[in-house]
């Protein structure tokens, strides 16, 4: 299958992800060219999520790479 070389232009929509250590990060993931937010939780290529304006206990306007071996759930907001 050959990959598309188009640029998407962002389209972030709200989550919250629970990790293996039991915590619990908010934050942003960009969907772009995607139908849906789930679709970057069940591809198998990359093995990261990226989180934008993540927030995690005191911590806030944080970018993350969450390795998806460690996502225990995720919710997306509406």
């Amino acid at each position: 299958m050959e990959k598309s070389n188009k640029i998407h232009t962002p389209e972030y929509r709200s989550i919250t992800v629970r990790v293996s250590n039991g915590s619990t990060i908010q934050g942003k993931v960009n969907i772009a060219g995607r139908e849906r937010a789930s679709d970057i939780f069940t591809q198998t290529d990359p093995p990261f999520v990226v989180l934008v304006d993540a927030t995690v206990r005191e911590g806030h306007s944080k970018i993350l790479f969450l390795n998806k071996r460690h996502i225990i759930w995720a919710e997306p907001e509406d």
